[in-house]
C-alpha cells in the first residue's frame, strides 16, 4: 500500500504547567492502542507516565524533554510530540514547534490562560502553526470552559469558538455535546474507551443551538458556498462545515475549543477526530529552505518522495543506546544506507540504523518519507543542522534560541567526577543550545549558564545520575550586561616603535546608544584615511572589546560605533595595530558615554489564595519589583509583576511559608533594564574587589 501523506498529521501538545498535557498524551496512547494500561504522573503505583521516560521526570511530575511518539487513529497516522511547560525548557518548546504542523493548545477549565499559556501562544504565531484548543479538568471543581474560550479571545486575541459543550460540569461531567454532528457523545466502559452516541439532553437544545448558530457564522467566512447556503436559511452539511472550519484553522484565523477531562478519561476520542479533521497535512503547510548557493535565497520544499532529501535535526538525545537524532523529513526520503550531507559542518555521513521511536521504544524501519518524523543513530551533528541528499546545499532557517541569564559555578567533589564532568557537559551543551558552559580564566572554575534556577538543577541532578558525577556547586551568578546612556566620541592613536617594524594606526568617531540592536558598525571613512583592507580590523577591534565592559567586567550590548576619521602609515599599520587602535579608542569612547549596568529583569506571575494577596504584594515590594495587573477569580489572586532576577533566588521557599504552602508561580525572561544606583556601586566594588584579589 502506498504512503498517503494527506493521512499524516505531526502535532505537538503544549500548554501551562500542570494543564494535563501529559495525562492527555497518555490517554491519546491508550485510546490509539499504543498501551494497554493508563498511568498517572504522580499515580500511586509509581509507574508514571509513559512519556515522561526519564526518572527525573517521574519524581518531579513535569516533562523536562520532549518526548516524540507515532499512533494510529482510525486511518492516520499521528506523529505526537509531548513538549515541556515549564518555561526553564522553552528551548524544548522552540525545537519541538520548529518541526510541528499543528498543535493541541491545553488550557485548564479552572485556571484558564494562564502565563506560560501566553508564553506557548507568541511561540506558535511565531512560527505560523495552526491549532484546536482543548480544555481540559472539566472535571474540577469551578470548571467553566466557556470562560475559558472567552479569555482565548480578549487575552491572547484568538478567533476561539466552541465545538463542544460539556454535559454537566464538575463531579457531574458526563460526556460532550458536538456542535458539528449535533450529538450527545457519552464515554462509557472502565476507561471511556466505549463512545456511545446519543440525541442531545432537552436542557441543552437551546445553548447547543446558539453556540452552534455562532460557529457556522464565523466558518462562513471561510467557504462562500456555505455562506450563501446559510443566507438562503439552508442547514449547512457536516462534511461542508468541516472543510470550512478547516480552511480556518489552518489558515490561523479559526481556533476551535474542544473539552473534557484527560484524567476521567472523557473527550479524548472526538480530540483526535479534531485532529485528523481540522489539523493540517505535512503537504498542507509551507515550507522552505536557504539556498547555500545563492545567497540565500528561499527554495520552497515539496513534501514529495522524488525531490532531493531535505530534513532537519531537531533534537538530540543520548540515551542508552548511543545518540539519537531526531528528524523532520520535509522533502524526499531518508534510506537507510545511503549518504547524506550536512551542510553546516559540510560532511558527508552514511545512514546506518534508521528508528521510529515511540517515547523511549523504538522500531527499526527502513526508510522515512516526506513528511514523517525518524530517528538516526550515530550521526555526529548538533541540533539544528540540515540534511540534505542529491547535491542539493540547502539549509533550513535555524530556530530562535534565547540567551541564557543565570550562571553556577560547579567543582567536581573527586578525580573520578572530574573525568565524568566534561562527557557530561559535552552531551548536554550538544543536547539544549541553551545550555551553556566555559571555565573562567581568573577563578578557573567551571561555570554552567542556563535559562533559570531550576533548568540548571535538572542539569546537576542529571550529572550525578546518569554519569555518577557528584558536584558542588557556588551561588547562583545573574548574567549582568554593561550599556552607554549618552554619545562618546574617541580619537586613538596606537604607535608602538620598537626595532624593525613598528605598529601604528589611528581611529576616531563616536559611539551612541543603539535600541535595536546589541552592535552595530558603521563605516563612515572619506578619502583613505583608513584604508579599505583595514576596516574590518577596526571592526573586529571593536567586537572584542564589547566583550568585557570597564564596569564589572561584563558584555557590552546596545552600541552603535561610527568611525569617520584615521590615519595609517605605509610601512608600521597591519591588521594587529589597526585592532589595538580600536580597543583603545572604544575604552576611551566608552567612558565618556555615560556606562550604565543592566540585569535581567523576569515576568513573574504569582497565584495564591485571596487572604494572602498582601503577602505577595509585600514580597513583591521587598525584591524591587514593579506590580502590573492583578486578577482575582475563584478565590484565587493572580499577579503579574517585573522583578529582577537576582532578586527571585531561592523565591519558592519564601513564597511557600507565605502562603501556608498554596502559592505558586512562574516565572520568565522579559528585558534587560537599568541597575539601580546603590546596587550598581555595590557590584562595581565587588568586582573590583574580585579584581585585586586575582591580581595578587
Amino acid at each position: 500500500m502506498a504512503f498517503d501523506i494527506s493521512k499524516m498529521r505531526n502535532i505537538g501538545i503544549s500548554a501551562h504547567i500542570d494543564s494535563g498535557k501529559t495525562t492527555t498524551s497518555e490517554r491519546i496512547l491508550f485510546y490509539c492502542n499504543k498501551i494497554h494500561a493508563i498511568h498517572e504522573v504522580r499515580g500511586k503505583d509509581g509507574v508514571g507516565a509513559v512519556m515522561d521516560n526519564m526518572e527525573l521526570e517521574r519524581e518531579r511530575g513535569i516533562t523536562i524533554q520532549s518526548a516524540a511518539t507515532q499512533v494510529q487513529w482510525k486511518d492516520y497516522t499521528i506523529n505526537l510530540i509531548d513538549t515541556p511547560g515549564h518555561v526553564d525548557f522553552t528551548v524544548e518548546v522552540e525545537r519541538s514547534l520548529r518541526v510541528l504542523d499543528g498543535a493541541i493548545m491545553i488550557l485548564c477549565a479552572v485556571a484558564g490562560v494562564q502565563s506560560q499559556s501566553i508564553t506557548v501562544d507568541r511561540q506558535l504565531k511565531r512560527y505560523h502553526v495552526p491549532r484546536i484548543a482543548f480544555v481540559n479538568k472539566c472535571d474540577r471543581q469551578g470548571a467553566n470552559p466557556i470562560r475559558v474560550c472567552g479569555q482565548l479571545r480578549d487575552k491572547l486575541g484568538l478567533n476561539a469558538h466552541m465545538m463542544e459543550l460539556p454535559i454537566g460540569l464538575e463531579e457531574k461531567l458526563e460526556g460532550v455535546v458536538d456542535l458539528v454532528a449535533m450529538k450527545a457523545i457519552y464515554f462509557d466502559g472502565a476507561n471511556g474507551e466505549n463512545i456511545r452516541i446519543a440525541e442531545i439532553p432537552s436542557h441543552l437544545v437551546e445553548d447547543a443551538k446558539r453556540y452552534r448558530q455562532e460557529m457556522v457564522e464565523e466558518a462562513c467566512n471561510f467557504d462562500d458556498d456555505l455562506m450563501e447556503k446559510v443566507l438562503e436559511g439552508q442547514e449547512p452539511d457536516e462534511a461542508q462545515l468541516i472543510e470550512a472550519i478547516r480552511k480556518g484553522t489552518i489558515s490561523e484565523q479559526f481556533v476551535g475549543v474542544f473539552l473534557g477531562s484527560a484524567h476521567v478519561n472523557k473527550g479524548i476520542q472526538p480530540l483526535l477526530d479534531a485532529v485528523t479533521r481540522y489539523l493540517p497535512a505535512p503537504n498542507e503547510v509551507k515550507n522552505v529552505a536557504l539556498d547555500l548557493d545563492n545567497n540565500e535565497a528561499e527554495v520552497p520544499l515539496e513534501s514529495v518522495d522524488n525531490k532531493p532529501c531535505v530534513a532537519l535535526a531537531f533534537k538530540l538525545d543520548d540515551g542508552q543506546y548511543g545518540q539519537l537524532t531526531y528528524t523532520r523529513v520535509y522533502q524526499g526520503k531518508i534510506k537507510k544506507g545511503e549518504e547524506l550531507y550536512n551542510t553546516r559542518n559540510k560532511k558527508k555521513f552514511k545512514v546506518g540504523r534508521l528508528v521510529r521511536m515511540n517515547s523511549a521504544q523504538m522500531e527499526d524501519i527502513n526508510e522515512g518519507c516526506a513528511g514523517d518524523i525518524v530517528a538516526l543513530f550515530g550521526v555526529d551533528c548538533a541540533s539544528g543542522d540540515t540534511f540534505t541528499g542529491g547535491g542539493v546545499n540547502l539549509s533550513m532557517a535555524s530556530m530562535f534560541v534565547p540567551e541564557p541569564v543565570i550562571s553556577l559555578s560547579i567543582t567536581p567533589k573527586d578525580k573520578q567526577a572530574s573525568m565524568q564532568l566534561s562527557k557530561a557537559l559535552n552531551r548536554f551543551t550538544k543536547e539544549d543550545p541553551t545550555f551553556q558552559t566555559y571555565t573562567d580564566p581568573e577563578s578557573n572554575e567551571t561555570i554552567i549558564k542556563g535559562m533559570g534556577e531550576l533548568h540548571l538543577a535538572v542539569y546537576v541532578e542529571r550529572m550525578k545520575r546518569e554519569y555518577n558525577c557528584e558536584v558542588t556547586t557556588g551561588a547562583p551568578q545573574v548574567a549582568y550586561r554593561e550599556s552607554i546612556t549618552a554619545r562618546g566620541d574617541f580619537n586613538y592613536t596606537h604607535k608602538k616603535q620598537t626595532g624593525g617594524s613598528g605598529q601604528y594606526g589611528r581611529v576616531a568617531g563616536f559611539m551612541e546608544p543603539d535600541s535595536e540592536k546589541d552592535y552595530e558598525f558603521v563605516d563612515s571613512i572619506k578619502g583613505g584615511a583608513i584604508p579599505n583592507e583595514f576596516i574590518p580590523s577596526c571592526d573586529k577591534g571593536f567586537q572584542k572589546a564589547v566583550k568585557e565592559g570597564s564596569l564589572i567586567g561584563a558584555p557590552i550590548v546596545g552600541v552603535k560605533i561610527t568611525i569617520n576619521d584615521g590615519q595609517y602609515h605605509p610601512v608600521d599599520s597591519n591588521d594587529n595595530a589597526f585592532q589595538t587602535a580600536a580597543i583603545g579608542a572604544f575604552r576611551e569612547g566608552y567612558s565618556k558615554a555615560k556606562p550604565v549596568i543592566l540585569e535581567p529583569i523576569m515576568k513573574v506571575q504569582i497565584a495564591a489564595p485571596n487572604e494572602f494577596q498582601g503577602n505577595v504584594f509585600g514580597l513583591i515590594n521587598q525584591r524591587r519589583g514593579i506590580i502590573g495587573e492583578t486578577t482575582d477569580e475563584n478565590n484565587t489572586s493572580v499577579v503579574n509583576a517585573e522583578v529582577p532576577l537576582s532578586e527571585m533566588f531561592g523565591f519558592s521557599t519564601i513564597l511557600r511559608s507565605s502562603t501556608q504552602g498554596k502559592g505558586e508561580f512562574t516565572m520568565e525572561f522579559l528585558k534587560y533594564g537599568k541597575v539601580p544606583n546603590t546596587v550598581a556601586d555595590e557590584l562595581i566594588k565587588k568586582h573590583q574587589e574580585e579584581k585585586a584579589k586575582g591580581n595578587k
